[in-house]
This record gives C-alpha cells, structure tokens and sequence, in this order.
C-alpha cells in the first residue's frame, strides 16, 4: 500500500465512521424520537450552554500556560498569547485531520517563537502521555465509586462475576508476562513497544524534574476537572438528566472521552457512547441523545469558533516578529 493511500485512508476512514454514525443515529431513532431529541437541543438552556463553553476556554487556557512550563527547562518562553492561540488552532485542527493538530502546534510554535520543531513536538507527547495518565486515574477512580453498581449490572445481565474476575486475573498474569517477553525479545514490534513505553516513562519523569513541576500538575488537575465540570453542568439542560451523581456522570464521561480519540472530533460516535452509557442508569435514549448532541454541539462550536479567531489573529499579532 503506497505512503499516498495510507495518507488518505487515515483523513478518510475516521470522517466516513463518524458521518456513518451520524447516519445510524438518525436512523435509529423515530421520527416523533428526533423530534423530541431536537426540542431539548433547541431549548437547552443559555446560561448552562454557555458556562459549559466558558469553562472549556479556560481549560484550554490553561493548557497553553501548562505547556510553557515544558518549554522553559529547554530555554524557550514563548508569550502566553501565542501558546493560547497555537493551542485552539490545534483543537480546530483536529476537527479536519485526526492528529494533525499537533504537527501544526509546533509548526506554528516554529514559525512564531523560533522553538525547533523536535523539540516542540517532543513537549505535546509528553503532555499526550500526561493526559492518558490522568484518564487512567479517572477510570480507576469510576471504576472504585461505581463498583457496586458494576457489579449489580453485570449480574443483571447474566455475566458469571466468578468468572469475570478470573478473566480479570488472567488479562493481569498475561500483561506482566507480555511486558516480560518484550523486554527480552529483539523484534521489530518489540522494538518499537519498548520505545513506545520508554517514551510514556521518560514523559512522566520529567514533570518531576521541570522547575515548575507543581505549578504544573495543579494545572494538569485543573485541565480535568474542567473537562468534567464542563461536561457535568450539561446535566441540568436535560430535565431526565439532572439528579444523576457524580459517579454516574464519570462513566458517561470516561464513555465519551474514548468516543472522541476515535473519530474527528467524536463527530457521530460521542452522543452515542454518552447516551449508551447513560442507559445503564435508566436515562431514555431520547434524554442521552439529546444530552451526547447538546454537549457535542456546544463544545465544536466553541473549537470552531475560537479556532477560527485564533487562526486569523495569530499571523496578525505576530506579523512584526
């Protein structure tokens, strides 16, 4: 397979997904279904749309200040301005081309604070390995406040629980013994999974070495917890929605962060996976649709937004340097 069909097939195949699913979406429900799902999404209330989107903005914010700390132990102290600006260029990036947004950020990072390029990049995978890290946590930590819940639904559904928690075991002897023979195997995809690994361990290590390192995590928390409560006051646009807990919420949460590493942007996969995960807890799918899309809906158009500005402001700001 040419470079040039890989190339395509990795813009395409993500978008064609996400529009099949938005397709499937719409199908999927009546047409008296879409029309209730369209009156809450018309109707969702201003106020918490707005603070959802006000939150989003400083999340963002401080990820471009968050990533100056990266930037400063190499000698570079980019103005904030430009890092705020490079950043919500990359998130409307990646609405188009999955992970294009990054080679763009230390591209633009290149052009208008002179920062190489290997090292700029090298500073966004290691806020990547940061940010899986966290979602680890916030996993485990879902996983802890909804246990018994977890547990009652799969039972529910027939799922032998003696028998899980031995699949449970058996996945964890396999992963300690596959992590054993990569270490010792000389293969290529050995190879490259150790790196790969290295790579996680060495980005974590250095947070801990930077001058600001706790400047640093107080914003990486702030990052999350923004990213939650933004996801979390949403709840009160949709009237089924608003006396679920925080735990409950987590899980549609979690359910929608993976949505979104999936397709550009989580377009078409993100409602569903919120919506799915809201069932478990008896919310109808017309309120889980209408909760995935509000969210959705508001947080692309606040990327496309401030994108947009920042794409035009940038080279005019910067135009004298």
């Amino acid at each position: 397979m040419g470079k040039s069909l890989k190339k395509f097939l990795k813009i395409f195949v993500p978008i064609a997904f996400g529009l099949f699913l938005v397709w499937y979406s719409y199908n999927s429900t009546t047409p008296e279904e879409r029309k209730q799902i369209l009156h809450y999404i018309s109707n969702a209330s201003p106020f918490w749309v707005g603070v959802s989107v006000a939150i989003g903005i400083l999340s963002h914010i401080s990820r471009a200040i968050r990533w100056k700390y990266l930037l400063e132990p190499m000698g570079y102290r980019p103005k904030t301005i430009n890092t705020i600006f490079i950043v919500l260029i990359s998130y409307f990036a990646n609405l188009g081309i999955p992970r294009s947004g990054e080679i763009l950020r230390a591209t633009a990072l290149t052009t208008y604070e002179k920062v190489p390029f290997e090292k700029g990049f090298g500073t966004i995978v290691t806020e990547r390995v940061i940010d899986l890290l966290m979602l680890l946590i916030i996993i485990l930590v879902t996983l802890v406040l909804q246990t018994d819940f977890i547990l009652g639904f799969l039972e529910q559904k027939g799922v032998n629980l003696i028998g899980a928690i031995g699949i449970l075991v058996v996945g964890i002897v396999g992963l300690f013994l596959g992590s054993y023979i990569i270490r010792k195997s000389k293969s290529p995809l050995a190879l490259k999974l150790k790196a790969f690994l290295g790579g996680l361990q060495d980005g974590v290590l250095s947070v801990f070495k930077m001058k600001n390192k706790w400047a640093f995590i107080l914003h990486t928390l702030f990052i999350w917890t923004a990213y939650f409560a933004m996801f979390w006051v949403i709840k009160y646009t949709v009237e089924e929605t608003v006396p679920l807990s925080m735990g409950q919420l987590l899980v549609a949460f979690v359910a929608g962060a993976f949505a979104m590493s999936t397709t550009n942007g989580g377009i078409g996969l993100y409602p569903i996976a919120v919506s799915a995960a809201l069932g478990i807890y008896g919310i109808s799918s017309v309120s889980g649709d209408a909760f995935g899309w509000i969210m959705w809906i508001a947080q692309t158009m606040m990327v496309v937004l401030f994108g947009t500005i920042s794409f035009i402001v940038l080279p005019l700001l910067n135009r004298n340097r």
